[in-house]
C-alpha cells in the first residue's frame, strides 16, 4: 500500500479458513476492541469461524464493552478481571480448538503463568524468573519487568500488519524470523558465552484472518507440559518465549 501499511483483509500465503471454539482477545482498550471488530467482519465474511468471543479487561466500561450488545454481530463475553486471574481459571481447561489474540502492550503473561503453575506443582521448589542474554543479530533489544523484548523492526510497525512476504516498511524480501532465530541462537553463542537455557518454548502469534493474530491454547498447555517435564530435572532453565516474525518478549523459567 502507499502508506506502507499492510492491508489487514488481505490473506496471509497459504492461509485457509479456521474455525475455532472459544477466542479470546487480551485486552478491551484500543487494540483489544479493533480485534473485535476485526473479527466479527472475519466471522461475517466467513473468513474464520468462532462459537464464542471473550475479552478480557478489568475495566468493565472498555471499549470492547461497549460493543457486546451491537445487534446482528458476534456477540462479546466480557470478562471483567485480571489478565493473571482469568487465565488462571480458563487455561486449565482450553480446548485444542481455541485461541487466545494477545495485546501488543501486554506483560510476559504466560511465562508468569506458567512459574505460577510450576510453583503450584512443587510449592517448595525455587522458581526463578531470568532476563535471557542479548539474542545474536536481532537489532532491537530492550531488557526490563524479568523479560526482554526483542525485535526484527526498527521502526514503527503498524498493529495491522500480517507480517507477509515482503516487508512494508523496507519493501524488500522479509528474510527473518524469530522462532527460527531463537532456535539459532544457543548454537551461534556457544562458543562466545555459556548456553542460556537448556529447553524453549516459543509461543508463535500468527495472522489469522483481517490482520488479527492469534495463539492457539494447545501450544500455551504444550508448553507449560514442557516446564513440567523440564521439572523433573534437579535444575532446568526453560526459555519462554510470546514471538511474531517480527517482534517478541522473552524470559527464562528457571527451576532449582
Amino acid at each position: 500500500m502507499a502508506d506502507g501499511t499492510a492491508r489487514a483483509d488481505a490473506p496471509a500465503e497459504s492461509l485457509s479458513r479456521r474455525d475455532y471454539g472459544a477466542v479470546v482477545v487480551v485486552g478491551g482498550g484500543c487494540y483489544g476492541s479493533y480485534y473485535v471488530r476485526q473479527l466479527r467482519r472475519a466471522v461475517a465474511r466467513e473468513a474464520l469461524g468462532v462459537e464464542r468471543l471473550i475479552v478480557v479487561d478489568r475495566d468493565e466500561g472498555c471499549l470492547a464493552g461497549r460493543l457486546a450488545g451491537e445487534a446482528g454481530a458476534l456477540p462479546v463475553d466480557l470478562h471483567v478481571a485480571e489478565w493473571d486471574a482469568f487465565f488462571d481459571d480458563w487455561l486449565p481447561r482450553a480446548t485444542s480448538a481455541d485461541a487466545i489474540v494477545p495485546s501488543p502492550l501486554m506483560p510476559h503473561l504466560f511465562l508468569h503463568w506458567m512459574a505460577r503453575r510450576a510453583l503450584a506443582r512443587a510449592p517448595g521448589r525455587r522458581v526463578e524468573l531470568l532476563v535471557p542474554a542479548e539474542v545474536p543479530d536481532v537489532p532491537w533489544q530492550k531488557a526490563g519487568d524479568r523479560a526482554r523484548y526483542v525485535s526484527f523492526a526498527e521502526w514503527m510497525c503498524p498493529v495491522n500488519c500480517i507480517e507477509p512476504a515482503t516487508c512494508p516498511h523496507t519493501r524488500g524480501p522479509r528474510s527473518w524470523s524469530l522462532p527460527v532465530a531463537l532456535r539459532r541462537a544457543p548454537d551461534r553463542a556457544r562458543d562466545a558465552q555459556p548456553r542460556d537455557w537448556d529447553a524453549a518454548a516459543l509461543l508463535h502469534c500468527t495472522h489469522r484472518a483481517y490482520g488479527v493474530g492469534m495463539i492457539d491454547a494447545r501450544d500455551v498447555l504444550a508448553a507449560d507440559a514442557l516446564v513440567e517435564r523440564a521439572g523433573e530435572q534437579a535444575a532446568a532453565r526453560v526459555l519462554v518465549g510470546t514471538v511474531s516474525h517480527c517482534h517478541g518478549a522473552l524470559g527464562i523459567l528457571a527451576l532449582g
